[in-house]
Formats: C-alpha cells, structure tokens, sequence
C-alpha cells in the first residue's frame, strides 16, 4: 500500500508540476489527512491541541507548494513530503519553547533506503544552487535544504525577513524556470 501511495503521489506531484492544477488538488487533497495523522503522531508527546497540529499542516502544505518544483522526479515523493513536514513540526515547537525528542523509529517508512547509488538529489541540488547568485543561494539552502524558517534565516544570514522572502522567491523561480527549460536535469 505505501509503494502504491508512494508512486500515485509521485505522479499526482509530476502532472502538478508540469501544469496540471487538478492533479496538484488531488495531491493535496490526499496528502493532507496522511499529514495531519503524522504530525499528530509527532506531537502526541506534547500538550499540543488540534488546532496547532492543523496549524503545523498548513505550514507543511505552504513549504511544498513553494518548494514542489524542488523535489526530483525520479525520487521517492514520501521521503521528501516527510522530512519537510518533521522539519516543519520541530519548527513550532521550537517557536513555541518546547523541545521534542523524536525516536528515529518514527521515521523508518520515510528514511532513504540504503544503497550503493550516489547521491543524486544532493548532486541536482548542489549544481542548482551554485547556478545562484550568492545571496539567494544562502537563502535558498537555509529554507529549502536546511530546513530553516523566514525568521531564522533573516537572523542567520544578518537580513530582513522581507529580504530573505525576496531572495527566497527569486532563487525557486530561477530555479524552476531552469528546470522547465531542461536545463534542471542532473
């Protein structure tokens, strides 16, 4: 069942990401309550109530749209939904003050598998932030790589949040229409 979730999410994102504004609904459609469950999981060892968990997949479905053009079609789409949501819910709860420790087992089903296969994401993401110009590279890989929020990216990077939203939309857009025009293939 998940390698079926896994590859029906995968096309849903592919079709989406090639202009197709209902299989992009689909795929946010079916991702959302799988979501929902996975933060929830998350938070279960937290006071948190339903309406943050609902907060942190709002933050978790905002990060995909804006970084969809990001994940690599030939990959898993799990993984990289899953890491972007543990990311997002560690996020809130750090801005909230409150430290969680999440067991690596949690994780089993969205972790990368093994193999002897270089690392092609890290390649296609590394020849893609270096076609940036240096701020927006910087950005880009603290939001989108790291993990970073706005707030913490202005402060490490020593900008202002409008400033790192800027850079931020202007290296995906760069990086998208690379992408579009081919020139996105690693």
């Amino acid at each position: 069942m998940r390698a079926d979730r896994n590859s029906e999410w995968g096309s849903l994102l592919r079709a989406a990401n090639s202009g197709d504004s209902l299989a992009y609904q689909r795929f946010l459609r079916e991702l959302a309550p799988v979501l929902r469950a996975f933060v929830r999981r998350l938070l279960a060892r937290t006071s948190s109530g339903s309406a943050e968990v609902e907060d942190i997949v709002q933050e978790v479905l905002l990060a995909i749209h804006l970084k969809r053009q990001t994940w690599i079609e030939t990959a898993p789409v799990s993984p990289w939904v899953f890491t972007i949501a543990r990311h997002k819910t560690i996020d809130a709860l750090r801005r909230r003050g409150r430290h969680i420790d999440v067991p690596i087992d949690d994780f089993a089903e969205s972790l990368a598998a093994d193999n002897d296969e270089p690392n092609l994401a890290g390649v296609y993401i590394d020849r893609q932030l270096g076609t940036l110009p240096e701020v927006q590279r910087k950005v880009v890989q603290a939001i989108a790589v790291t993990g970073d929020s706005i707030s913490e990216a202005a402060e490490k990077l020593t900008m202002t949040q409008g400033a790192v939203r800027v850079a931020l939309h202007r290296g995906l857009a760069a990086i998208a229409a690379r992408t579009a025009k081919g020139g996105g293939t690693v």
